[in-house]
């Protein structure tokens, strides 16, 4: 055993003495070890004291460093540039900015607090109404948005009515939406939500659309078709969250859901509950300033709890502002009967004269309508529900000799009770027939010297082609640049083999379209078509610098190709290849016939959904030729 100290004086093995002499050196010790603990306590206890007094003192002067630099944000702000602009040109700008981004205001108004008297001062600045909701959430924003637009000013409103609110973790792939937000000719234009947010007026959450953060609030928008992003406006300002497509909003997350307490989540779920009502006071409030409807759309993408609102809309329906008007829902339902505009009788005295464009969706309306006169734009998708007569369809659409664009949809029409007699549109440029066999019957009535765009999703009984070609026949060969036969009939399936299709025989009617720069076709022989678009065999012995010169092309000037569901046979990839190298031929030979002023127009677009398995070299082969090519290949064959 080691001594207790290397140097002890004590002798070893320990005495009587040496023991009771190191007792009485061990207690001197420990008494002199707690009085320098004592000692190092004090100080330590003494410098705490002095970093709490130096800390106070730092906080106090960060306070008042806080408070200067407040004072002078405020002299800096009062002193920019843009506090010596009079109230006017301030104003003006505001306006420009409008022009682009039309609800601008919700942003505007949030600076400053004058800019937000301002605002607030301008009617203007509010007529658009851009909201994107559920039934759950509070309809004070569209009696706030009605309210700060004056009684005066044309409104313009554009409401979608979501279903139910997304999933806070639910975060779907962006997409841009090709047609404009007021254009809607099937469903595709409803968008999946983005990134979840939380928030709105009342504790509801609720959207509106707003200039991106991202760019200067007067600085024009890159371009025409960007998208306005979304601003969630409540009681703590507007939080402005950018996205890329026009309608891509955020999902509406329930109030609830952002409550931490059990007491917080009950409250929202009870206002929740009231603001089922959603439909009764929003349409309540609208209908009030119906007078001053310039534009009204409003779509829902299932029936919702509160749809009884617009069946109980009645009495004084004047809107002599009224230019463009669309109800539409994403999913038929039964709706019974509704009583306002495009329910109205045939004898009801309706102000409705500057009214150009109707859209109606999956929603009650009768063929006699006052709305369904002297329009330019008509589209109609009728519930399953609703069997009109096909001379009562004919009705309609005589009913407005100016039509520029019509768009029929109809799943279940009766055969017609009056002979259909011909009916000249002559302003009319874009036809859209949907629905059952008998449309065809209705295009056969049909004269359209105008006309540039005809889509044709019929389930058709008989060649399509016939139609098709006494139609341009009979309207003295229109300069038809769009042709789409059956393309969306067969969108909804996965297999080769669809109910309906073209149905096309020959396609020799093609040859008299030297202006079809798009053809979309869904359902018919995949081989006749790439035959008839490809070089002719009279000129397989021709070299090929001078086969353009040599045949007369198809299409000449075709640069999109759709084809969907369209079955291929053991030589539609060759016969896809041949068609290609005739009409994108290499480079060099290419450059030759443009340098002699020959051959067709190149290929710029293709698409290939459910026709053919090409493979990674046919499928690279294409990409070689053509800027875009998009391939879906069947999930299986034979």
């Amino acid at each position: 055993m080691a001594p207790y100290f290397a140097s002890s004086p004590h002798p070893e093995p320990p005495t009587r003495a040496s023991l009771a002499e190191a007792r009485r050196e061990l207690t001197a010790q420990q008494q002199s070890v707690q009085a320098l603990s004592d000692r190092i306590c004090a100080a330590e206890e003494e410098l705490a004291r002095t970093v709490a007094i130096a800390q106070s003192a730092i906080r106090e002067l960060e306070k008042e460093r806080d408070e200067l630099q407040e004072h002078v944000a405020h002299t800096l702000a009062y002193v920019a540039p843009i506090r010596r602009l009079p109230h006017e040109l301030l104003r003006y700008i505001f306006l420009l900015n409008f022009d682009e981004y039309p609800c601008c205001a919700w942003v505007l108004s949030a600076v400053s607090v004058l800019w937000r008297r301002q605002v607030l001062s301008m009617p203007m600045m509010w007529s658009k109404i851009r909201l994107v909701t559920t039934q759950s959430t509070s309809a004070d924003t569209v009696r706030l948005w009605l309210e700060r637009s004056g009684s005066t000013v044309p409104l313009d409103i554009e409401i979608l009515l979501r279903s139910h609110p997304s999933s806070p973790g639910e975060t779907p792939p962006r997409r841009r939406i090709s047609p404009p937000a007021h254009s809607v000719s099937d469903w595709g234009w409803i968008p999946p939500p983005p990134t979840p947010t939380q928030g709105g007026l009342g504790g509801a959450a609720t959207y509106i659309i707003q200039p991106p953060p991202n760019i200067t609030l007067f600085q024009p928008p890159p371009t025409l078709g960007a998208t306005a992003p979304i601003v969630q406006h409540g009681h703590g300002g507007a939080t402005v969250h950018a996205h890329d497509d026009l309608w891509g909003m955020p999902p509406l997350v329930p109030a609830a859901a952002s409550g931490s307490s059990e007491r917080e989540k009950l409250s929202n779920h009870q206002r929740n509950k009231k603001n089922m009502h959603w439909g009764h006071i929003a349409f309540f409030y609208l209908v009030e300033q119906m007078h001053r409807w310039q534009r009204f759309v409003f779509r829902f993408e299932k029936q919702f709890t509160s749809v009884a609102a617009l069946r109980a809309i009645e009495g004084e329906c004047d809107a002599p502002l009224l230019e463009e008007f669309e109800v539409s829902a994403a999913e038929p339902a039964f709706y019974g009967d509704w009583k306002w505009l495009p329910s109205a009788p045939s004898s009801m005295a309706v102000d409705i004269g500057n009214l150009t464009s109707l859209t109606l969706n999956n929603v009650p309306f009768k063929w006699s309508s006052p709305m369904l006169r002297n329009l330019r734009s008509l589209s109609i998708r009728t519930l399953p529900t609703m069997h009109p007569a096909l001379d009562r369809v004919m009705f309609m659409v005589t009913a407005n000799p100016q039509l520029e664009s019509l768009s029929l949809h109809f799943s279940s029409p009766n055969p017609p009770v009056l002979p259909l007699t011909p009916t000249v549109l002559r302003d009319l440029k874009s036809l859209t027939l949907g629905g059952h066999y008998l449309l065809s019957s209705l295009a056969d009535a049909l004269v359209l010297p105008s006309l540039e765009a005809l889509v044709l999703d019929i389930d058709a009984r008989e060649p399509i082609e016939d139609t098709v070609s006494a139609l341009l026949a009979r309207s003295n060969n229109p300069p038809l640049t769009r042709l789409s036969l059956s393309y969306t009939l067969c969108s909804g399936s996965s297999s080769f083999y669809y109910g309906g299709g073209a149905g096309v025989a020959t396609w020799h009617f093609l040859s008299e379209l030297d202006h079809l720069r798009t053809l979309q076709v869904g359902g018919a022989p995949f081989e006749p078509l790439l035959t008839a678009l490809g070089a002719t065999d009279d000129d397989a012995q021709v070299p090929s610098h001078m086969q353009a010169q040599a045949e007369h092309w198809v299409c000449p000037n075709l640069t999109t190709l759709a084809l969907r569901g369209c079955h291929a046979h053991t030589d539609g990839v060759h016969k896809l290849v041949q068609m290609v190298e005739a009409r994108n031929p290499d480079m060099q030979a290419n450059a030759t016939a443009a340098g002699l002023g020959l051959g067709p127009a190149r290929l710029r677009h293709l698409e290939l959904h459910d026709c053919a398995t090409l493979g990674p070299d046919v499928l690279k082969w294409l990409k070689s030729r053509i800027e875009v090519v998009l391939c879906t290949e069947p999930a299986f064959e034979g």
